[in-house]
């Protein structure tokens, strides 16, 4: 596509305005709102300018002024506002030196391509993840001084319906949550709405369905590709997701674990390597694989706690990646087992299918920024010929302490990851791809901005098991 290609697509469609899409540090969408009649072809390469110092973990005031660029690769027609708008995916631009801003995460994810191209490796990374979300219908919370809580609800919530309490005292779901059907699953007509959005403005889903928990918790499957536009497409998803659920009067959430007692949502990432229309993952190995493969789940395994900085990056994620519980916090590999970190689906024996399925990230990471962590562990993994050791093929979950002597874990919260990413981010620099002034930023605004303000203030289980101490 070229700018006069969009902008035909314009003219033919009637649109009346140009929003320009960008994505903060630590993952949020931003837009800014052009009328058609002020949107000119040069806008493709002069940009727009717009104030970086107002948005989280950017420019300090001093350096604000920065461009957006439109890609006239990424458009589509916003189906969720009133007149006719164009939306477009921006890059960052430094308006002094014309190159991308060093802490654009959507530069990293074209930088980590690049990168794997230089290699001679591969050509392209596959990524399709699957995002987890919840669907409640209604929500709140508040964080004061004298004062902390939240509440949410859900016609289908373990707590109005089919519950049983166990011997700790607190309801638990019945068994029935995974893929039942209506009226069990009361959003499908939600779903298939929010399928029919996701297909308007170009991505590709390929199923839906009820997940674990109860209260609401749904997933839609879209179409893998490559690594910047599978990043994209997360974004894209997203939006989708919660403006459909908006329209139904309804909130979607992709936090981890905003229900204590029942599954969090996670987001497996499947990847695969190609060069020249080659499948470089498949193989005569351990499940089918390559070495090749192998060495890139080698890459993952030793680097995790670092990635999980950026593929777990929340406070809450850590109530997700529980050892024995819902989310694989063990670092082994298994073929069919989803109690590993990584799991080598054998649903297909075709060449082309073989890819490895990480999974423990979850969707609140930046997609730029996790997607381009993991390959560039797993690049390393084969620069460096790791050895992913043997696999584990048992329910990690049943096994015995002294059974898990030598398997490393993640760590159990974002603390102890972002401890991991000090000491372990010569990977991550290579090809200039992650950047030392990107990674101490990352590290610096999540310890001030969530780790310590989540550490200082008191729950209201503190509460109740303390306050008569």
């Amino acid at each position: 596509m070229d700018p006069k290609t969009v902008l035909r697509f314009a003219v033919d469609e009637q649109i009346k305005f140009v929003d320009l899409r960008f994505t903060d540090l630590p993952g949020s969408w931003h837009h800014l709102t052009i009328p058609i009649n002020q949107f000119k072809e040069d806008a493709f390469d002069s940009g727009v300018g717009f104030d970086a110092s107002s948005l989280r973990g950017w420019a300090s005031i001093n350096e604000s002024d920065m461009l957006l660029i439109p890609d006239p690769e990424r458009f589509w027609v916003d189906s969720f506002y009133e007149e006719p708008t164009l939306g477009v995916f921006a890059n960052v631009v430094d308006p002094i030196t014309k190159e991308g801003y060093e802490l654009d995460p959507r530069a990293v994810a074209a930088r980590a391509e690049s990168y794997l191209r230089f290699t001679g490796i591969a050509d392209t990374c596959y990524f399709g993840p699957e995002a987890e979300f919840f669907v409640f219908d209604h929500v709140s919370f508040h964080n004061e001084v004298n004062s902390a809580g939240y509440k949410f609800e859900s016609a289908e919530g373990m707590w109005n319906s089919g519950q049983l309490e166990n011997n700790l005292g607190y309801r638990v779901r019945t068994k029935e949550g995974y893929v039942p059907v209506p009226p069990v699953d009361s959003l499908q007509d939600l779903r298939s709405d929010m399928v029919q959005n996701l297909q308007a403005v170009g991505l590709i889903p390929e199923m839906h369905h009820h997940e674990v928990a109860s209260g609401g918790q749904c997933e839609i499957d879209i179409k893998y590709s490559n690594l910047l536009s599978t990043a994209d497409n997360v974004m894209l998803f997203k939006y989708v997701v919660k403006n459909t659920a908006f329209y139904y009067g309804k909130a979607a959430t992709f936090m981890p674990k905003p229900m204590f007692g029942d599954n969090g949502s996670g987001m497996h990432c499947h990847q695969s390597l190609w060069k020249s229309d080659s499948a470089l993952f498949a193989g005569d190995g351990y499940a089918g694989l390559s070495d090749l493969a192998l060495h890139y789940a080698g890459g993952i395994l030793k680097h995790a706690a670092a990635i999980a900085a950026f593929a777990a990056p929340t406070t809450n994620s850590y109530k997700r990646l529980v050892p024995g519980y819902e989310a694989p916090v063990n670092l082994a590999y298994s073929r069919r087992n989803r109690s590993a970190a990584i799991r080598i689906p054998m649903y297909s024996q075709s060449p082309g299918a073989k890819r490895l399925e990480v999974r423990f990230p979850d969707p609140s990471c930046n997609p730029y920024l996790a997607f381009a962590a993991m390959l560039m562990a797993g690049l390393d993994g084969i620069q460096n010929a790791i050895d992913p050791g043997q696999p584990l093929d048992k329910d990690i979950y049943d096994l015995a302490p002294e059974e898990l002597s030598g398997v490393p874990r993640l760590p159990a919260s974002l603390d102890r990851a972002l401890e991991a990413l000090e000491s372990d981010r010569d990977f991550l620099l290579k090809g200039n791809v992650f950047t030392e002034a990107l990674l101490d930023r990352w590290i610096s605004y999540k310890r001030r901005r969530e780790v310590d303000q989540v550490r200082m203030r008191p729950t209201p289980l503190e509460f109740a098991l303390y306050f008569d101490v």
